[in-house]
Parts: C-alpha cells; structure tokens; sequence
C-alpha cells in the first residue's frame, strides 16, 4: 500500500508542469523508503515498478542501484571489480597468485643458492670430474657395496685428472670426492622436482594465470637444460686429448663453466624475482601501500628523478651480474691463485702490457684473435678484468647510494626503494671483503664459496630495488581497486 501511495503521490506531481523537479526526488524517496523497508528484493522488481515514471530511465535505476547496493549477485566473498562504465553483470577478476605460490618460488631460489654455493665447493676441492658418466635417473643412487666403490674407481683412473694430478690417491680420497659431485647432481634433481610438481599443481587448479604459467614453463625448462650443460662442462675435462696437450690442465672449460653458472644466476633471478613480485602484489592488492608510498605509485614512478634512478639501478643491475659471471672465467682458469695482493698486482696498479695481452694465447697466424683470447682464456687478463669490474661495480653502487642523500631524491623516491637501494650498498661492501679476503688469504675454500654466494646476494638486491621501483601487477590494480569500491558501497 505504501508503494502505491507513493507512486501515485509522484504521477500527480508529473501532472503540474511547474512541480516537474519533484519527480526525481519523488523517485529517490521511493528507493530510501523501499531499502529501509526491505520491500525491493531485485532489481528487476524495482525496474518494472517504477515503468509508470517515464522520466526517469533505465540507466539511471541501474546507476542508483549499483550506488545504493539493493541487490548483491555474488553469493561468494571475493571482491568484484567495479567500473564506472560497468554493466550490472561485470567481468571476473583476473587470477591473482596467493603468497602460497610467492613462498613456493622463494624456496625455489633458495635451492638454486643452495646449488650454487655447493658447485663452487665442488670444483674448489676438484670433485667436479669424480664422476665420469651422467644418469639422470640411477645416478640417484651412489655406491652401496665395497664392489661398486671400486667400479667407479676404476672408471675415474681412466681420466686425466687421475693420471696427470690424483694418480696417488686412494679410495677413501676418491669417496670424499665423489661425494660433493653427487650431492651437486642430486641437488639438481632434488631443485626440479621440487620446482615441477607444485608448477603443475597452481597450473592445474588455476593458482596461477596463463602468462605466468607460461614463463614458469620457461623457468622448469631452464632446469632441465642446466643439468644438460652441466655435464657438458663436465665431459670438456675428461676429455683424452689434454694427455696430448704440452702443459694442459685436466679441468673443465672456462666458457662451459660460464655458461652453467650464468644460467644458474639466471633460474634463480627468475624464482626469486617472480616470487618477490607475487608477494608484493598480493599485499597491494589487500590494502597495503606499494613500496611503502602512500600516494599513487603510478604518479610516484612517473617524477623524472624515480626514471633516472631506475635507470641507473638496471645499467647496475646489468654490471653486478657481468660482475659475477667474470668471476666464473677466473674460477676456471685458476686465476685467484696469481697475484694474491691488493689493490696491486706485482706492485703495480696493472701488469705489463705485455703479460696482460701475451702473444702465445693467440691461435690465428695473424693475431687477430689475440685481445679476445687473453681476456678470455689468460688467467692475469682475467683476474684483472674481474677486479676492474668488481671495483666498477663496488663504486657505482656508492654513487647510488650517495644519490639517495639528497633530499629531492630522497623524498621522490618510495619508502622501500630508499631502503633497497641501502642494503645492495651494504651487501656491496661485503662481497668485496670477501673478494679481497679470498684472494689474500690464497683462495680458502670457506671463503671463496661465501664470496660465491656473497654474488648472488648482491643480485637480490639489485632484484629487490628494480621490484621496488616498478608498478604493481595489472591483477593486483584490479583487485585493489575492486575492493576500494566495495568499500565505498557499504
């Protein structure tokens, strides 16, 4: 009766051409008065009810209902996202990765660190050729029995390096070398099972969208191509012609250990930066402040001062990462051994220009080859090169640092950027103690695997101030705004 009263009430007014404003006021007491009485269940009823008030037209009853939430659609508490041109039936939100897939990643990476400190034991105590044949599946399974100890022996007597370096050593030596080979290698399968299994989970249950689906594919195939390239470095140092090389070495080559170690900088980058950038989105898009900015991240990133600094922390990122895969050229060849002083070398700032660029390295009779392959393949070139780099690196990360002083830069810049930005200098700082300590002290093992390990922090770093200067994800904008408009609606 009530309802009728009204809407009759509101076609009277209609009626005096003077009087015409009162039909939309008549119009929103009838919306008051239905969602305090709880008389207008859908917004279909509400619709056919008000047909008899020509003026006010369907859009306008779909607008007030989306403003004064009447009526709710979804039975479920997710939060659905509003936009100003929405129909009533707006799309899904886009999935967005749980803290359960960041936390999956970052153990990911961790094992991939875990890897890498253990390859860089495994070639300092020279167990990387201990193991002579590659089988990804029974090589699971070491030597149980006095017999089987011996076959492996046995096969590793036939290498070089057991004939030109180890031919003295006995079994028990064998199976302390052999040990830290086949940790490496299980480690390895141990990372891809690990990383595999719970990928195929998310894809499956739709934890995670296509497009990550699709790069984290990418990340498992890197796994499966790293024990690959593995033991081809691996099979450069058992191979029978370095018994005919005058002067040869038996170890495995620099370029393949470059190679391996450099693909592994790159999975674990790639864990730990999708795994850092998931967790983040999720907390921005629940409500916390993007790298600890109040304001609006787009317009914060959008200053000219964030860009240069953004810029200046990817050329920084790109040099600690030359950085370290140079000092995987200096590994190979052994060049931690020579030169073991600092900041000189031989009580010079450089070596000769004629040690440095040594004629004998070149192969091609017309010495084209003859810079390339000393900064390659000569182990005091490449031991400078590395400090030159390292040194590169240590002050470029001061002077972005030091930028981060200055007021301007400082108050234009996210909260966490600043903070990022500080522990890369100070991880900076530790890895060239521990470079220095390494090659002072003769390159101890303890050492030289933390100066190892010590590369891959300052990567993180680096990883961290670049998440810390970009937008958050699309999903994470969507589902942040959809939940500020829910907000507004209650």
């Amino acid at each position: 009766m009530l309802f009728n009263a009204l809407r009759g009430a509101s076609l009277r007014c209609a009626a005096l051409p003077r009087m015409a404003p009162l039909q939309a006021s008549a119009t929103r007491s009838i919306f008051s008065i239905a969602s305090r009485s709880r008389i207008v269940s859908t917004p279909k009823v509400l619709a056919a009810s008000l047909r008899s008030v020509q003026p006010v037209s369907r859009t306008s009853i779909l607008q007030i209902l989306g403003q004064s939430r009447l009526h709710s659609s979804a039975k479920s508490s997710e939060p659905v996202a509003v936009a100003a041109n929405a129909s009533p039936e707006s799309d899904p939100l886009p999935i967005l990765p749980s803290p359960a897939v960041g936390g999956w990643l970052m153990a990911s990476a961790a094992l991939v660190l875990a890897i890498i400190v253990v390859g860089g034991v495994t070639r300092l105590t020279e167990s990387g050729l201990s193991i002579t044949e590659w089988k990804p599946i029974t090589g699971v399974i070491p030597p149980l029995t006095r017999e089987d100890w011996e076959v492996e022996f046995a096969k590793y007597k036939e290498t070089p390096e057991f004939k030109l370096l180890n031919h003295s050593i006995s079994i028990e030596d064998f199976k302390s070398i052999f040990f830290w080979e086949w940790s490496h290698r299980v480690l390895g399968r141990l990372i891809g099972l690990a990383f595999v299994g719970p990928l195929a989970y998310f894809a499956v249950r739709k934890k995670i969208d296509g497009p990550m689906t699709r790069r984290l594919f990418g990340l498992g195939l890197l796994i499966g191509f790293q024990g690959a390239l593995g033991w081809y470095m691996v099979k450069s140092g058992l191979d029978q012609n370095l018994m005919e090389t005058p002067g040869s070495v038996p170890r495995v080559s620099q370029y393949r250990l470059a190679a391996h170690l450099g693909t592994a900088f790159l999975l674990y980058l790639g864990m730990f930066g999708t795994g850092m950038a998931v967790i983040k989105d999720w907390k921005f898009a629940h409500g916390k402040p993007w790298s600890g900015a109040n304001g609006d991240i787009a317009q914060i990133l959008q200053n000219p001062i964030v860009k240069r600094i953004k810029i200046a922390s990817w050329g920084l990122a790109g040099l600690v990462f030359l950085t370290a895969l140079s000092g995987a050229f200096v590994a190979g060849l052994d060049a931690g051994l020579l030169y073991n002083e600092f900041p000189l070398m031989g009580g010079r700032l450089a070596p000769p220009a004629e040690e440095l660029f040594d004629p004998r390295y070149a192969k091609s009779a017309n010495k084209s080859d003859l810079w390339w392959r000393n900064l390659l393949e000569n182990p005091t070139t490449v031991q400078f090169d590395h400090r030159c780099l390292a040194i590169t690196t240590y002050f470029s990360t001061a002077a972005l640092y030091l930028s981060t002083l200055k007021p301007a830069v400082r108050s234009a810049l996210p909260p966490l950027a600043n903070t990022a930005i500080r522990a890369a200098f100070t991880m900076a700082n530790i890895q060239v103690l521990l470079g220095i300590s390494t090659l002072l002290y003769l390159v101890p093992i303890p050492l030289a695997a933390a100066h190892q390990a010590g590369s891959v922090m300052l990567l993180s770093a680096m990883t961290h101030v670049l998440i810390a200067l970009r937008r958050p994800g699309v999903a994470a904008r969507m589902w942040r705004a959809a939940k500020a408009a829910g907000k507004k609606q209650q």
